[in-house]
């Protein structure tokens, strides 16, 4: 990930802590989530000139590409502290 993609990841996070707040994901239909982030999409679109589309393509990779570094480190940190307890992983994973 580029440190753009990155930016851009980190920009529409923010925003759906904000816009995606009160609602349960479990619950709540993937089309309602993504018209919350529509405003944040739009916006990026028009700074770097793509489409809206194109920017909900890059999301979804950017957060399926995150995810699975998250879960590297996890797995890295659980495989490195095998007697350690979860609140001291989950420190270092921070």
């Amino acid at each position: 990930m580029t440190a753009d993609e990155q930016k851009i990841l980190d920009k529409i996070n923010a925003y759906a802590e904000t816009a995606l707040a009160d609602i349960d994901p479990q619950k709540t239909r993937i089309s309602f989530q993504l018209e919350a982030l529509k405003p944040v999409m739009e916006e990026i679109a028009k700074e770097t000139g793509k489409s809206v589309e194109d920017i909900f393509i890059l999301y979804m990779d950017l957060a399926s590409e995150a995810a699975v570094e998250a879960d590297k480190k996890l797995q890295a940190a659980l495989d490195d502290e095998e007697g350690a307890d979860f609140s001291s992983i989950a420190n270092r994973l921070n």
